[in-house]
């Protein structure tokens, strides 16, 4: 049997719908089977005018997912999509939610082997009644995991996040010995388990300018993020830190590197998107289900213009393939 991907449809206001036809009408790989978890009405909607076009199967239940085909499921139940692209709505927010919860629901029960998320927006998703700061927070509270992490990855470029979704004025009291200690051995598992690398040399960054100076600029790297990391080779984890980021990013450091630890997301993911050229992609790390997504978001702008790079897309959907195989390997070999 295929590998199975579950493809959430994200916000059919946004471009999700149109970077996911363009990964399927190039896609090459026959050992592999999508999922679209969207209504037919949406993929119709959007491939219309798309040179392009993906011949699918209209699955109804999980059962009559076929091995040969680009399937379609709709997850949306009694909800008939009102598609108007470039707003963000209620009904698309809901829509968009049902998606996930459906591509969880087939992870756990086994009907797919892995999920990539398409871009949800945040709005749309709070006004239908989801109080949550993003995908990562969801996908970890439907699967009961208390330690993950937002991990982006562009080939052997894997940044992870100390801190995610929270304000820049709450970074430096957010952080603690332990998490950042717990974050190290994460990251170290995952870069096993999920890419196959024997023994990850780990960076981790410094919160302040210059890594702190010693203490000069700040106080968190000689307090919290060097004992965190002496934890870590006490697990005889290959860490080192904390590097000052600018000088880290600046000289090419992260070639030497199979992971590395930023200690904020802005930290992380500027450095990261500028790297990577539009092509990276944000895994979460540490969730008993592989989850990948593209690293950007809706982009009402240009929604219903074909104008989307599918580029990040593809290699999320590529990635997800990838890692639900190495883990596959892994059971097998327990």
């Amino acid at each position: 049997m295929n590998n199975c991907i579950a493809i959430t449809g994200g916000d059919f206001n946004g471009i999700g719908p149109e970077v996911i036809l363009k990964t399927l009408s190039d896609q090459q790989d026959s050992n592999t089977t999508p999922v679209i978890l969207s209504s037919p009405s949406v993929i119709d909607f959007y491939q219309s005018d798309l040179d392009s076009k993906i011949k699918y199967h209209l699955a109804q239940t999980a059962k009559d997912i076929r091995d040969d085909a680009i399937n379609v499921l709709n997850p949306y139940k009694d909800e008939s999509p009102v598609i108007e692209p470039g707003a963000f709505t209620k009904q698309s927010g809901k829509c968009a939610m049902l998606a996930v919860e459906k591509a969880i629901e087939f992870c756990l029960n086994g009907t797919t082997d892995a999920i990539v998320t398409a871009p949800i927006s945040k709005e749309a998703v709070n006004i239908a009644g989801y109080n949550i700061p993003g995908h990562t927070e969801f996908l970890a509270e439907q699967t009961d995991t208390d330690e993950f992490m937002m991990m982006l990855v562009n080939n052997d470029l894997r940044v992870g996040l100390s801190s995610v979704h929270i304000p820049v004025k709450d970074v430096a009291s957010s952080l603690s010995v332990d998490d950042i200690t717990h974050q190290i051995s994460l990251m170290n598992q995952s870069l096993q388990k999920d890419f196959s690398i024997a023994r990850p040399k780990i960076a981790v960054l410094g919160l302040n300018p210059h890594a702190g100076d010693g203490g000069i600029i700040g106080s968190e790297e000689t307090k919290i993020i060097s004992p965190a990391i002496n934890n870590a080779r006490q697990q005889n984890i290959d860490a080192s830190g904390p590097h000052p980021a600018d000088g880290f990013f600046g000289n090419r450091k992260y070639e030497n590197y199979d992971g590395i630890l930023a200690m904020y997301h802005d930290q992380g993911l500027i450095p990261f998107k500028t790297l990577s050229f539009g092509a990276g992609v944000n895994f979460t790390a540490g969730l008993p289900i592989i989850r990948t997504s593209p690293d950007h978001g809706t982009a009402f702008d240009i929604a219903g213009q074909h104008k989307a790079n599918p580029s990040s897309f593809k290699q999320a959907y590529k990635l997800a393939d990838m890692l639900s195989k190495h883990r596959a390997k892994q059971t097998v070999s327990l």
